[in-house]
């Protein structure tokens, strides 16, 4: 049974090795006796065998002539058995994003061997302030490693992850990027991952959602051939967005709302206040215009 502390998740990506041949089993292979080799995963030293989910990749430990590792064998699913001829042998076991590799020398005998992945699961999500609910399908989590490298940037380990979803990944410390919609609304935050263990997350986002029309009247229909700039409190574009509605999701704070329509420039200021979605509407009329050599 796979360990109750993480649930399976169907559908996860496997990762894969980089820098290996296909398996192609040549004549010797064929002549020497085969040994059978038994293969098993847990996430911890004390866990239970894991029984699906698993990708084993057996790999010749000495790169062939085009510099890559021999592929022997491979198996999907949970333990798996192997018939191979005595020798050395690199065995690799992904469990979704978590990965071990173990050498083992195979004789003349059966042999059952052990990968512990030393590995645990994340599930993340986010709320805005005061836990209230945001839209989840404009949620996305991508995970990076938490170490720098040398040019300062994090090695990327998974992207576009959906809220509520498992992620299996090695035990340590991960820097994971919240993003709400697609512009500024963006938490970041360090999360350690257990071995055997499912870790659960929630960032708080103070973002909203605003939806902009350019009407002639208050509660008006919104006009069409539209185009809208969004701009921060300072006067550094945020956005630009084109149609009779703009909607959008910002991070806290006050901006300014550009809406150009023909000839004609309007303007108006706009506070976005976490948690709270809203309907903006800009006036088209003299008080609200601007010239357009001030507005571009």
């Amino acid at each position: 049974m796979p360990d109750p502390a993480l649930p399976n998740i169907s559908g996860a990506a496997l990762p894969g090795i980089s820098g290996y041949a296909p398996a192609a089993p040549k004549g010797p292979l064929s002549r020497v006796a085969n040994v059978s080799l038994s293969l098993k995963a847990k996430l911890t030293d004390n866990g239970e065998d894991l029984t699906r989910g698993l990708t084993w990749r057996v790999f010749r430990p000495d790169p062939g002539p085009d510099g890559k590792l021999p592929l022997v064998a491979s198996s999907q699913g949970g333990s798996a058995t192997f018939e191979l001829v005595p020798g050395s042998y690199l065995v690799h076991a992904a469990f979704g994003r978590a990965g071990a590799t173990k050498r083992i020398t195979l004789r003349k005998d059966a042999a059952t061997e052990v990968v512990v992945l030393d590995a645990g699961g994340l599930k993340l999500n986010a709320v805005g302030p005061g836990g209230k609910q945001v839209h989840a399908e404009k949620l996305r989590f991508s995970i990076y490693e938490a170490k720098q490298d040398a040019n300062g940037d994090r090695p990327l380990v998974a992207k576009d992850i959906k809220p509520n979803s498992v992620v299996r990944l090695n035990a340590g410390m991960y820097h994971v990027v919240s993003t709400y919609g697609a512009i500024n609304a963006v938490v970041r935050s360090d999360i350690r991952v257990e071995a055997g263990k499912l870790t659960e997350a929630a960032v708080e986002h103070s973002a909203g959602e605003i939806t902009l029309k350019l009407v002639r009247e208050a509660g008006g229909e919104a006009l069409a051939d539209t185009s809208w700039s969004i701009l921060t409190e300072s006067g550094d574009p945020v956005t630009e967005k084109v149609g009779p509605y703009a909607s959008m999701v910002l991070a806290n704070g006050n901006y300014t709302v550009i809406a150009k329509n023909r000839d004609h420039i309007y303007q108006r200021n706009i506070t976005v206040e976490g948690g709270i979605d809203a309907e903006l509407e800009v006036l088209a009329n003299e008080q609200s215009e601007i010239d357009p050599g001030d507005g571009e």
